[in-house]
């Protein structure tokens, strides 16, 4: 069901380029989980094999992802222009976080959302949710937001980028430092040229990179919120207290493929062609894992915290969009 799902979104790219190939993943998931011919065979039959593609090959396909990475290009941006990407993903992980907790969302609904906005969308909360242990349910209704709010972006950034001034090479800065997935960046600054695409992606790769710091941290606070438990709780603690018995480990062994992925570009002994096949590999992964997650959005339930998630979603989005402004302004 995962391999039509990603057939169908391939098929929606080619009839319409502007939806990127992630984006159709995610919604036709969504869709197959409440057409009433389907329903009964995404909640039934069909659950742990999408489940396991959610996860499973979510982390084969962050491990691609690193492929796409040098750090000769990270580091040719610049300190200046490394700075500003460090303290928009600061600020938007922090203010998005703080919101989400005060907006009373449930579970690790907070931390995914935030993770998704301020590095790399589903990607990145795939990774995150490895690590922290989440809930399907609020794995996909994050995933869902940060899909709809990237997909808004497509359509609204560029007709943002001649009332604010921004050239170019500025525009796609700004669109590599605040739209959340890599698809969706390049949907969105290929209306500004080559110039601003280029920026753009190299911009977004910087983010990427941040991905396994941030995966680590949650990691060491899951383990020590275990910890601490155990301290405090004592052994017997509900399962409703501590997520996993097992402590995950600091640095996941995906998150270290990434970083080895990373490395292995960065030394250039891969050729284009094997570069070009992983690119496609890695999209089809991910295709089939979003199609997974999405199909485990139950829209009843997302209804009942509409309001609130919807709230957290634009508070982001602004957040993530001004701060990125700012910095490039700033940098230029």
């Amino acid at each position: 069901m995962a391999a039509a799902g990603v057939a169908a979104a391939l098929a929606v790219h080619a009839a319409v380029p502007a939806v990127p190939k992630l984006t159709a993943a995610v919604v036709l998931g969504m869709a197959a989980a409440h057409l009433p011919g389907l329903r009964p065979v995404v909640r039934g039959v069909a659950r742990p094999g999408l489940s396991l593609a959610g996860k499973r090959l979510m982390r084969l396909g962050i491990v691609l992802l690193g492929l796409k990475l040098s750090l000769d290009d990270v580091l040719g941006l610049g300190w200046a222009t490394v700075a500003m990407v460090l303290a928009v993903v600061a600020a938007t992980f922090v203010g998005t976080l703080w919101l989400g907790r005060r907006l009373g969302l449930p579970g690790d609904q907070p931390l995914l959302v935030a993770t998704g906005y301020s590095i790399c969308g589903a990607s990145a909360i795939g990774a995150v949710s490895q690590a922290a242990g989440s809930e399907e349910e609020d794995v996909a209704a994050s995933v869902a937001l940060v899909t709809l709010c990237g997909t808004l972006a497509i359509a609204v950034l560029p007709l943002l980028q001649h009332p604010l001034g921004l050239g170019g090479a500025e525009f796609g800065r700004w669109v590599g430092a605040s739209v959340h997935d890599v698809g969706q960046v390049v949907a969105t600054a290929q209306t500004g040229g080559a110039g601003a695409l280029r920026e753009a992606v190299l911009v977004k790769l910087m983010r990427v990179v941040l991905l396994a710091p941030l995966v680590a941290g949650v990691a060491v606070a899951v383990r020590r919120n275990q910890q601490w438990v155990k301290k405090n709780i004592g052994e017997r603690t509900s399962k409703s207290s501590v997520k996993s018995d097992s402590r995950p480990p600091i640095l996941p062994l995906f998150v270290a493929g990434f970083l080895a992925m990373i490395v292995l570009r960065t030394t250039g002994v891969l050729p284009e062609r094997a570069l070009t096949l992983a690119g496609d590999a890695q999209e089809l992964l991910l295709a089939a894992a979003l199609f997974g997650l999405g199909s485990a959005v139950h829209l009843p339930t997302m209804v009942r915290t509409g309001g609130r998630i919807a709230l957290l979603g634009l508070g982001s989005w602004v957040m993530v969009a001004g701060v990125s402004y700012a910095g490039v302004l700033l940098t230029t």
